[in-house]
């Protein structure tokens, strides 16, 4: 779910990837909070493939400026 590719993301409008950004945030938070509770998630490498999701955007954004 949360891995990306960059010529799709590098399509998308900025409020598009806002948009994308927050939700992944809100994902990355979410299974952060199952991993604490002693839960385990249902990918295990969910958590990664959030964060390296999350750096492309924030990459993406940075070379725009």
């Amino acid at each position: 779910m949360a891995k990306f590719n960059i010529k799709e993301l590098r399509k998308l409008t900025p409020l598009e990837r806002q948009k994308k950004l927050e939700d992944l945030r809100i994902d990355l938070q979410n299974a952060r909070a199952v991993n604490a509770s002693g839960g385990s998630p249902p990918n295990p490498m969910l958590i990664r493939e959030t964060r390296h999701a999350i750096a492309r955007i924030l990459t993406i954004q940075r070379e725009e400026r």
